[in-house]
């Protein structure tokens, strides 16, 4: 009893685990080192430690790629794993912060999502700085590659995990409707789908563009906006994603989104009545807070990963006011194309919330035939197909690439008009011609003194 120990904690999304990490970093009372996973959650910890606790602008520093400030004696530091992990070579400010964290023994290092951690790229941060005390922080302690119990020699072991269904029950965190819709392939998209057999993308977005898929995601959109619902829609294609936000005239959040256009379509979707349907891809998994929100709908995923279904489902799961108990709050829907392999991964997917309590209803006919919704013909249906082949035949079927990871090289081409300069890489280039001093003329290299047995063969 009072002392200090390491390990971690597992609590579901919207259930305070930063409250917690803050209120560790206070009962200690020592410099305090956070890791997260993007600036987003950099930011997010700042305004936690200036809500829950007396740390101002001068005890709290950040060390991002665009705010590097010093670290004092007594603070709370907070910065990325990709920022410490870094192997190449920095800026002189960079590596000066840089070389202030690594000196110094921290008293408390708090992790958060600590589950990326035992990856090759993270796991070297813990060497990198020293800390008396680890906390990791998480709502989903599993990994699809195994390495999850190597947090028990890294970190330590399991200090305490909070009951899902409990904190339901209680209030304290929204109770959620999961549903998984099936959508039956038109002809034309499983006559494709099944004579594609060596294109894993284009059968993945065979699948995310079924035109039964988009009329239920319509649908569904169509619905809760009536009931003034707040709505997430997550598509891990781009292609798709792009496509469906496109078609339906509605915001879309993507890595490519800049900060400032981020910051705005955020704002609008809680703030603005008229703005109750956003589209965001993978980089809205993990720290994105929008307690507003109670409806999620996801199209698309990344293959058969629980961690991911995990967090999507945490998106809406912030305890919502004036609403009862008893009754369902929050909404979550998976359109599965039927007869297809995206079954199979969301089988496997919804493996751990059912671990956790949650139950899945399966619904099989959603859309009447009668609602006036997109690509009810079949001329538009087929011209959609087209529109899909055409993409994967100019390799813009591929998903997003998470951050921090290597692209993976494709086999695709893409043909496009350009000149021999393109070619050789000499668009607007010129090239000078710079007259360079005779070899070891002025060179500090014959500057130096020589010893006295070398100065006759001097020239």
């Amino acid at each position: 009893l009072g002392r200090a120990r390491s390990g971690l904690i597992v609590l579901p999304c919207g259930a305070g685990k930063s409250l917690v990490g803050v209120t560790a970093a206070c009962t200690i009372n020592k410099s305090c080192l956070v890791l997260c996973n993007s600036n987003v959650s950099v930011q997010q910890w700042k305004q936690q430690f200036k809500m829950w606790s007396t740390a101002d602008d001068s005890k709290v520093r950040l060390f991002t790629s665009d705010d590097k400030e010093k670290p004092n004696d007594s603070c709370v530091c907070i910065s990325t794993y990709p920022m410490i992990a870094r192997t190449e070579r920095c800026n002189a400010e960079t590596t000066e912060v840089m070389k202030l964290l690594k000196d110094r023994e921290w008293g408390l290092m708090i992790l958060d999502e600590v589950h990326t951690i035992p990856a090759e790229r993270f796991r070297k941060v813990l060497t990198i700085v020293r800390a008396h005390t680890k906390l990791g922080l998480t709502a989903t302690l599993v990994r699809e590659d195994d390495k999850i119990t190597d947090l028990n020699f890294l970190i330590g072991p399991k200090l305490y995990e909070a009951n899902w269904m409990e904190l339901q029950n209680l209030g304290h965190i929204a109770k959620v409707q999961c549903a998984e819709v099936w959508c039956q392939m038109t002809p034309d998209f499983f006559q494709e789908y099944v004579s594609v057999t060596n294109d894993k993308h284009r059968r993945l977005l065979l699948c995310v563009m079924n035109p039964n898929k988009f009329r239920a995601c319509q649908f569904l959109i169509r619905y809760h906006e009536r009931r003034n619902d707040k709505i997430i829609v997550f598509s891990d294609s781009m292609f798709a994603l792009e496509r469906y936000a496109k078609k339906l005239d509605k915001p879309y959040i993507c890595g490519k989104t800049s900060q400032s256009e981020r910051i705005q379509i955020l704002q609008n979707f809680q703030h603005n009545p008229r703005i109750n349907t956003i589209f965001v891809s993978k980089v809205a998994d993990t720290s994105f807070d929008l307690p507003d929100a109670n409806v999620l709908i996801q199209i698309s995923s990344h293959g058969g990963s629980r961690r991911q279904e995990a967090q999507r489902l945490g998106r809406i799961l912030r305890a919502k006011k004036g609403t009862i108990v008893e009754e369902y709050n929050a909404f979550f829907y998976s359109l599965v194309s039927q007869d297809t392999v995206e079954m199979y991964y969301s089988a496997k997917r919804q493996s751990f919330l059912i671990n956790q309590g949650y139950s899945y209803k399966v619904i099989t006919r959603l859309v009447n035939e009668d609602e006036n919704l997109f690509f009810s013909t079949r001329d538009e249906q087929r011209q959609l197909l087209e529109r899909v082949l055409q993409a994967t035949d100019r390799g813009e079927d591929k998903d997003e690439e998470s951050t921090g990871q290597v692209a993976v090289s494709s086999t695709s081409v893409d043909r496009r008009v350009g000149t021999m300069n393109s070619l050789s890489g000499a668009d607007e280039t010129t090239y000078m011609e710079i007259k360079k001093k005779p070899a070891g003329h002025g060179s500090a290299r014959f500057a130096k003194p020589k010893h006295e047995l070398f100065r006759k063969y001097r020239k």
